[in-house]
């Protein structure tokens, strides 16, 4: 016999919930496939080939538009030269005042190579998860504004009088550098693998978005007044599939239920969330901006505040260490690192002074014992800790020389006119000269990298210490690791080296070199001729400078080689002509003069050589003590 409350129990209406078919024919509790995902995968990857073909068509024709990088905008405001990457930056910046940030999520590069890491990760079994901070995620506007504002408040500050403060605008549509203001591929591949990978891998989706792209900051301050957003109608029953589809860490779900719209800046208009909406409650649409609302949905931090403060040190600590070291890390390269770094630091103190501890679905540590995925874990860390260390040392070394070097006052063409410019230096030279040697060449001895632009400065110190023999190899080991340019300037600087110590021969190789990459580098053309003199082939010597004046008829040393030359031709009309079209430009300079009269002194042209060291003396009586130190006639 049953009970009562059986009886009771048994007597209920029995029903099953019957789950709500959605249009794709799934249950509306398992979150479906966004298909604007894969509209958006092809229109990413449809930038990357334009990229490659953009690179491709240079290398075939050996001209092609600009770069179409915002990062040329930086020229664009320093000097005024109007690129292809000035014109699509103001025209994002243009869209995303209108529909918010299309551009990044739509248009990217790097956010195309996020979502790849992203993918890859989800197919392993791991999903990104947001590292949230509450101050580094303003890195992205001090670093646009250091980029892009700085420039013009620097030129206000030290600009000239009469100089304007903008710069005159020239057109650099079309270029035959393309890849001059690039890193080299050596430095782009592991630059695309720290900013599009390892970010994600820490830091989460778009964790370089949120931290590091400077673009990304002017595009956040865009966004906040646009009135394109995405909205919500009043079928949405708060199933937090949008949240859960956002690859752009964006809390949907609650912003839509609290302003009837995203007003996260750090949405990308990915339109996942909306795709993915069993209720079709999201859409794109016009209305009020995110800025007309007082935003009160606050995102979970990862950090405390004592945390976030020993982040932000960290962060400028490890930035300050890799940008720029070896010449070679780019700045948003070294953002990236620096981000990586803040992780791995904090993550591998919580590892140390907590009792549990995991990493997507490792476990560091349970129980307070380290597992061996933490000690893995600590292992990296110390590693990645340790490079950022050890770069950082090399990076102040190099700085330091660099300041040394700048801080030196005795002009190359007064240190270059004789083999010994010792007489020359002032006691802070010399105090510059030790110390810069002595930073450069801990740099270098202790880099896992030649620095091309160090090696040059550490030459010419090697140089004015009385060492041209190493300061000329030096040289030769900068010029083979260099193009352009540098390496112009490091083989022209070889060749006059070596014509001081009396290597003619190789001097002219050097500088024929030099001239191969810089056809208008009239000092190289000078030291040539110099070169030809002293090997008696003096009508070639007497055709280089030629060749120089005619090109800038200015060029005092060239002429004053040719009034030389054509005296001792017994062509005094010449000469006198020659000499003539010299003393219009050359500066009424004590020390000017005198290192002219010691390259025409070592030419075997004593007459203007004397000329040249009365009127230095006349300039300045104190020279001729020097003259003396120097040596004097010989």
């Amino acid at each position: 016999m049953k009970s009562g409350c059986e009886n009771k129990r048994s007597t209920k209406k029995r029903s099953v919930e019957l789950p709500i078919i959605n249009k794709s024919g799934k249950d509306r509790n398992e979150i479906g496939v966004s298909t604007t995902s894969r509209w958006r995968a092809a229109a990413l990857i449809g930038v990357n080939l334009l990229i490659v073909l953009h690179i491709i068509q240079w290398l075939v024709m050996g001209r092609t538009l600009s770069p179409i990088e915002p990062s040329e905008s930086m020229y664009t405001l320093q000097q005024g030269v109007v690129n292809a990457g000035f014109i699509f930056f103001v025209l994002a910046i243009l869209a995303t005042l209108i529909f918010g940030r299309y551009v990044c999520g739509w248009g990217c590069h790097i956010i195309a190579l996020q979502d790849l890491c992203a993918w890859i990760l989800k197919k392993m079994g791991l999903t990104p998860r947001p590292f949230r901070s509450r101050i580094l995620v303003y890195v992205p506007l001090a670093v646009a504004l250091y980029m892009f504002v700085w420039p013009t408040v620097n030129r206000y500050l030290v600009k000239p009088a009469g100089e304007p403060l903008i710069p005159q605008f020239t057109n650099h549509l079309i270029t035959t550098e393309f890849w001059s203001t690039f890193p080299p591929i050596a430095v782009a591949i592991p630059f695309l693998f720290v900013c599009g990978f390892m970010t994600v891998y820490f830091l989460g989706s778009k964790g370089f978005c949120t931290y590091a792209c400077p673009y990304g900051g002017f595009f956040s301050l865009a966004d906040k007044v646009a009135p394109g957003r995405i909205r919500v109608t009043d079928a949405c029953n708060q199933c937090g599939h949008c949240t859960a589809t956002c690859t752009s860490n964006v809390l949907v779900h609650a912003e839509v239920a609290k302003y009837g719209m995203v007003v996260d800046t750090g949405c990308m208009k990915c339109m996942d969330c909306v795709s993915v909406c069993p209720n079709d409650a999201l859409y794109f649409g016009f209305g009020k901006p995110a800025a007309a609302v007082t935003k009160s949905v606050k995102k979970t931090a990862s950090l405390s505040w004592p945390e976030e403060i020993a982040a932000a040190l960290i962060f400028v600590t490890s930035f300050m260490a890799v940008w720029d070291v070896y010449q070679l890390v780019p700045m948003l390269m070294a953002l990236g690192i620096a981000m990586v770094t803040t992780f791995v630091v904090i993550r591998s103190y919580r590892l140390l002074t907590s009792s549990d501890l995991s990493f997507y679905r490792y476990s560091l540590r349970s129980g307070g014992t380290i597992k061996t995925a933490g000690i893995v874990f600590l292992g990296f860390a110390a590693l990645w800790t340790g490079l950022n260390i050890h770069s950082g040392w090399v990076r102040y070394h190099e700085r330091a020389g660099a300041l040394a070097f700048q801080s030196l006052q005795i002009p190359d063409e007064l240190a270059l006119a004789r083999s010994n410019p010792d007489p020359w230096l002032s006691s802070s030279d010399r105090e510059n000269i030790a110390e810069g040697k002595d930073h450069f060449t801990k740099a270098v001895n202790a880099g896992l990298f030649t620095n091309v632009d160090a090696m040059p400065k550490l030459a010419w110190f090697e140089y004015l210490s009385g060492n041209p023999e190493k300061a000329a190899d030096h040289l030769a080991a900068a010029a083979d690791r260099q193009s352009g340019q540098g390496r112009a300037l490091s083989l022209y600087y070889r060749g006059a080296i070596l014509n001081r110590l009396g290597r003619y021969e190789e001097a002219i190789a050097s500088l024929d070199k030099a001239l191969a990459e810089r056809p208008d580098l009239a000092a190289a053309r000078e030291e040539k001729g110099e070169s030809m003199w002293q090997l008696g082939r003096r009508q070639e010597a007497v055709t280089e400078w030629g060749d120089a004046v005619q090109n800038n008829p200015r060029l005092v040393l060239a002429n004053s080689f040719l009034s030389g030359a054509a005296a001792s031709m017994g062509r005094q009309d010449l000469a006198s002509d020659y000499r003539n079209r010299a003393d219009q430009y050359v500066p009424p300079d004590a020390r000017f003069h005198f290192m002219l009269g010691l390259r025409l002194q070592r030419a075997g042209m004593n007459d203007l050589a004397k000329e040249n060291f009365q009127r230095a003396i006349k300039l300045d009586p104190s020279i001729q003590t020097r003259w003396v130190l120097s040596g004097g006639d010989r």
